[in-house]
C-alpha cells in the first residue's frame, strides 16, 4: 500500500459520468470511487431512493473518517478517481478536498440531462447540481488552479481528442485502453447502478449522439430555464479539441485585440449585464426582420465627443423603425453614462448604441400582437486602441459595389486592410466603413454626396477643420486613376478617427508617407477632441 494521487471529477448526474469513470478504470494505474458522499447526501436530506437504507448500511457516516480512508487512504496504484456529484459533497468538507490531488469538470446540457434523469427519477434543481458545480469551478479559480473543463457532446464525438487533452490538463499520460471497455456491471459500481447504470451497462464506449433528440418533457421546462445560466457559464470554458486540430482552444475563442475587453458589462434594455451573457430574445424584430438602428461614437478624457449629434442621428434613424414611441434624448445619454462609468472607460473608448424593435409574440410577419411601444437600447463599450497606425499609415484594394453596398472582396487584397468601393460608373465612392479624402498640389478633394457619399459626421468635423485650417476644399467625382495619382489620401470615420493612406492597389501614394497636409489635419482632430465634448457625469465622492 502506497500513497495515491486523487483525481476528481466533478458533475452532475446523467452527463456521462459512469461512462468516463468506466474509461479511467481501464488504466493501468488507476483504482475507482464512485460517489463516495452519496450516503451522506440521502442521510441529510432525507431524499428517498429504493436502495436508501442498503447504501446507508454499508457506508461509513463519518465524511471526516471516508474522505481521510476511502478518498485519501493508502493504495494500489499511481492515482485514484473519484466520481463526484456536486452536490453531494459535504458544505465543511468542499473547501479542504479542492486543495488537494487534480480536479476536472464534466458538464452536458441540461436539455440531455433532464430527459435523461426524468426516465428514473423525479428531477429537482437541488438534484441537477449546476450550482454546486460553477461553485467548485469558482473556488478552484480563486485558488489559482482553475480545472479543466469538459463537455459530455464532445467526448461522444470525438473522446480520444477529449480524453488525449483532458490526460494533458491533469498531467497524466494518455492510455489508448481509455476508449473502451466491457459490457456489464463493475465491481466498483455502488448499489444504485441497477436503477442508474442500465444504459452504459450495456457500453463498450463512448457512443455518438443520437442525430435525432427525444421530444423534451416540458413540465421540466422551469428547470432548464432555471440551470441554462450556470451551464452556459461553465461552457465557455470549455476547450474544443478535435483530431485534426490538437491545439486547445477555447470553445469562445474570439481574440481580442485589447485583453481588457474581454469582461465587460452591457446596457440592455434598462439595466448593466455582464457581456458573456447578455442577450436579445429570438423572437425580437431585428432578428425576424431586421428592425435595428446602430451608431458608434467615442469617449476621450472623460468627455464624450459629438455626443449630441449622434444621438440626434440615431433618433432620426429611428423613425424609419416600426414602433410608436422610442427613447428620449436623456434616457440614452444617461445609459452611455452609466455604461462608461460602470465600465471605467473615461479616458479613451469606443461606444456603440443599437436601438432595436419590440419583441415579437410569434414568429408570424403580423404585428397586431407585438408591443409596438418596446423599443431597447444596446449600448456596449471597449477600450479604444488605435484601429490603423497613423504614423505609417494604411494599405487599400479596390472592390466594386455589391447589391448591399458593402465591398466584394473575392479576389487577393495582399497587405490590404481595408477596400475602396467603386461604384456602377467606376467612380471611387468610399471606403467600408468610412469616408475618404486626397489632396493633390496642396488642394483637398472629396467625393461628393451625389456619388454615394456617407453621411458623416467625422466628414463634416473633417470639413470644418479644413475650412478653419484654411484648406481648399473640392467636392466632386473621383476615379481610382486620381487617387493613385494623389499626393496624400486618407479616410475619416469614428472609430478610425484620420487614417493616413499610403498606398492603393499596390500604388504607393505620393511618397509612402504621410503628408504634411494629412498631418496638420489629424493634429487639428486631436487638438478639437481635446477642448470639446459632453462631460461624463461621474461621482468623485463615490
Amino acid at each position: 500500500m502506497e500513497d495515491v494521487e486523487v483525481i476528481h471529477a466533478w458533475s452532475t448526474p446523467r452527463s456521462l459520468s459512469t461512462s468516463l469513470m468506466y474509461s479511467f478504470a481501464q488504466r493501468d494505474d488507476m483504482e475507482i470511487v464512485d460517489e463516495p458522499f452519496y450516503a451522506n447526501f440521502l442521510r441529510v436530506t432525507g431524499v428517498e431512493r429504493p436502495y436508501r437504507d442498503e447504501l446507508l448500511s454499508r457506508t461509513e457516516p463519518d465524511v471526516n473518517k471516508l474522505v481521510k480512508e476511502v478518498i485519501f487512504g493508502p493504495g494500489k496504484k499511481k492515482y485514484r478517481y473519484c466520481k463526484q456529484i456536486a452536490y453531494e459533497c459535504p458544505h465543511g468538507i468542499l473547501s479542504e478536498l479542492l486543495k488537494k490531488g487534480k480536479h476536472f469538470i464534466l458538464i452536458r446540457n441540461p436539455i440531455n440531462i433532464l430527459s435523461s434523469f426524468h426516465k428514473v427519477s423525479p428531477a429537482s434543481f437541488l438534484e441537477l447540481g449546476y450550482p454546486g458545480l460553477l461553485a467548485i469551478y469558482t473556488e478552484l479559480s480563486e485558488l489559482g488552479a482553475a480545472p479543466p473543463v469538459i463537455n459530455a457532446e464532445d467526448l461522444q464525438n470525438d473522446p480520444e481528442a477529449v480524453l488525449r487533452g483532458l490526460c494533458d490538463d491533469l498531467g497524466i499520460p494518455f492510455q489508448a485502453s481509455m476508449l473502451g471497455w466491457e459490457a456489464g456491471s463493475k465491481e466498483y459500481d455502488g448499489v444504485w447502478a441497477p436503477w442508474w447504470y442500465k444504459g452504459v451497462h450495456k457500453s463498450t464506449c463512448f457512443i455518438k449522439p443520437r442525430k435525432y433528440p427525444p421530444s423534451f418533457p416540458f413540465e421540466l421546462y422551469d428547470l432548464l430555464e432555471q440551470s441554462m445560466p450556470f451551464y452556459d457559464m461553465l461552457n465557455s470554458q470549455v476547450k474544443k479539441r478535435t483530431s485534426n486540430s490538437p491545439s486547445p482552444l477555447l470553445l469562445y475563442n474570439d481574440i481580442q485585440p485589447v485583453p481588457n475587453n474581454e469582461k465587460t458589462l452591457v446596457w440592455v434594455g434598462s439595466e448593466l449585464v455582464p457581456c458573456g451573457i447578455s442577450k436579445v430574445s429570438v423572437f425580437d424584430w431585428v432578428l425576424r426582420g431586421g428592425a435595428v438602428v446602430l451608431e458608434g461614437l467615442c469617449a476621450y478624457n472623460g468627455k464624450v465627443f459629438k455626443l449630441d449629434e449622434h444621438i440626434d442621428r440615431i433618433l432620426y434613424s429611428a423613425k424609419a423603425l416600426p414602433v410608436n414611441q422610442v427613447l428620449g434624448e436623456e434616457a440614452i445619454k444617461d445609459a452611455i453614462f452609466k455604461t462608461l462609468i460602470s465600465n471605467g472607460m473615461l479616458k479613451s473608448s469606443c461606444i456603440k448604441l443599437a436601438l432595436i424593435c419590440c419583441k415579437k409574440v410569434t414568429f408570424g410577419k403580423c404585428a397586431s400582437h407585438d408591443d409596438l411601444y418596446n423599443c431597447s437600447l444596446i449600448v456596449a463599450v471597449e477600450r479604444k486602441e488605435p484601429i490603423y497606425d497613423k504614423s505609417a499609415g494604411m494599405k487599400l484594394a479596390t472592390r466594386a459595389a455589391m447589391p448591399n453596398n458593402s465591398p466584394n472582396l473575392d479576389s487577393d487584397t495582399g497587405e490590404a486592410r481595408d477596400a475602396i468601393i467603386m461604384d456602377k460608373d467606376g467612380v471611387s465612392s468610399k471606403i467600408n466603413a468610412t469616408n475618404i479624402f486626397m489632396v493633390k498640389k496642396g488642394e483637398v478633394f472629396a467625393t461628393n454626396i451625389a456619388k454615394s457619399r456617407l453621411p458623416s459626421i467625422t466628414y463634416i468635423t473633417v470639413v470644418e477643420i479644413i475650412n478653419k485650417e484654411k484648406l481648399t476644399l473640392h467636392e466632386q467625382a473621383i476615379t481610382l486613376s486620381e487617387f493613385h495619382t494623389a499626393d496624400e489620401v486618407w479616410a475619416t470615420g469614428t472609430m478610425g478617427e484620420i487614417t493616413p493612406v499610403v498606398m492603393m492597389n499596390g500604388c504607393v501614394i505620393g511618397n509612402g508617407e504621410v503628408g504634411p497636409v494629412t498631418k496638420r489635419v489629424i493634429d487639428a482632430y486631436k487638438d478639437l477632441i481635446e477642448e470639446s465634448g459632453v462631460a461624463i457625469p461621474v461621482n468623485h465622492d463615490a
